[in-house]
């Protein structure tokens, strides 16, 4: 019997150094997590007082956090805080806090192993997310498409003592014509670019101007009347909304009608100035990068300066997180044990911070682990010990006459 009591202890102390050889392997594994061996000693049903030896419980693994360790690649993730990405390998949804991602050549977000990253998709029209469902996270490598000019949005102060121009016929070239000037770039509906100049103009109402504009150095229509009141505000049009007739490129983009919005202009007794010029529209453009925020949201970003929601990246938590079941490349599975997934989003609930440019290192402790590997050594040779001395217990029992 005693040889099997230390066999049993051989066994246990070999399988706690398998278990600590393994976490000192791991301690530079991103997103590992240590185990350690748990073990309970075995009686037989007819044993008084003495048991039969010692056998493996339990692998138990520990899931404290990791140290965050800066990459500067945007695809890597760390996860500071409750949490596990969602992956999908094939439908099958796997959990893991390694963050390190990159592409396929179709796009798509997926670990070393081909797990596809799960995110929850935007809703169309809005600035929200689609919680109850998830799918692959895309990176876009299309352009972003050009928008079409309607609008300047213009802040600017006129002299309110101002004088009616000495040549009473505008003219863009004959600075006589006209009192101040300003230019934008508008774009078209193919993403073009024009230049559109605006000449103001005092009449002899008072508190009275006109605007006209030139499109490329063609004039847009007739001159169009505003005036201020008392106080130094636009008072006609109502809002300060200046429409100007159609402008019809020669490039075969569409027509374009520019809304002059000036509710925001003044007529001061001061210089002419400049306070704010915004023309709406964009170019096409080229993605630039990707950015990810704390909350997990995926942003493409393109050389117009436009960005676009390509998702939200989607995580899990587990009532019982070590009763997950551990798969290849510290990914886990949902079981019985861990309890469902819990759904959410980082920064909401129990659910932790998202870190683009950074992995979660290993959380072993290599001190911890070399003591570990001294005491299962000395455990395993007490066993054999124990072994050896049975062998002469036994070689004596056989020798006697």
């Amino acid at each position: 019997m005693s040889f099997q009591v230390a066999l049993s202890g051989l066994n246990a102390a070999s399988t706690d150094l398998q278990i600590t050889s393994n976490n000192i392997a791991n301690a530079n594994t991103n997103g590992f997590k240590t185990s350690r061996g748990e073990f309970a000693d075995v009686y037989s049903g007819d044993a008084v007082g003495i048991g039969n030896g010692v056998r493996l419980s339990d692998v138990r693994q520990e899931f404290t956090q990791g140290n965050v360790e800066i990459t500067s690649r945007q695809l890597d993730l760390a996860i500071s805080g409750n949490g596990f990405f969602i992956t999908s390998d094939n439908g099958s949804l796997l959990y893991s806090r390694v963050g390190a991602f990159g592409l396929d050549a179709t796009g798509i977000v997926q670990n070393s192993e081909g797990e596809r990253l799960q995110v929850y998709p935007p809703v169309a029209g809005t600035a929200g997310f689609n919680t109850g469902a998830m799918s692959d996270l895309r990176i876009t490598t299309e352009t972003s498409p050009p928008v079409a000019s309607t609008e300047v949005e213009m802040g600017i102060n006129l002299p309110a003592n101002a004088t009616v121009p000495v040549v009473a016929t505008f003219d863009p070239n004959d600075p006589l014509s006209y009192n101040h000037s300003t230019s934008t770039i508008l774009f078209d509906s193919l993403g073009v670019s024009h230049t559109a100049s605006y000449f103001f103009s005092k009449t002899a109402a008072p508190g009275g101007w006109n605007v006209n504009m030139t499109f490329d150095g063609n004039a847009v229509g007739a001159a169009q009347p505003f005036t201020f009141d008392s106080t130094g505000a636009v008072s006609t049009p109502a809002g300060g909304n200046i429409a100007f007739p159609a402008v019809v490129p020669t490039n075969g983009s569409d027509p374009l009608t520019i809304n002059l919005a000036m509710g925001n202009s003044t007529q001061y007794g001061a210089d002419f100035t400049v306070n704010s010029l915004n023309p709406d529209g964009q170019a096409s453009g080229r993605l630039r990068g990707i950015e990810i925020s704390a909350t997990g949201v995926v942003f493409a970003r393109f050389s117009n300066g436009e960005s676009e929601s390509l998702g939200k990246i989607a995580l899990a938590n587990f009532s019982n997180p070590e009763g997950l079941q551990k798969i290849s490349d510290t990914s886990f599975q949902e079981t019985f044990s861990s309890g469902v997934a819990q759904r959410g989003e980082a920064t909401e609930s129990n659910f932790g911070m998202l870190q683009s440019g950074a992995l979660e290192a290993s959380n072993v402790d290599l001190t911890e682990q070399l003591v570990r590997l001294i005491t299962a050594q000395r455990l395993f040779q007490a066993n054999a010990q124990v072994i050896s001395t049975q062998d002469s217990v036994t070689q004596t029992i056989i020798n006697i006459r």
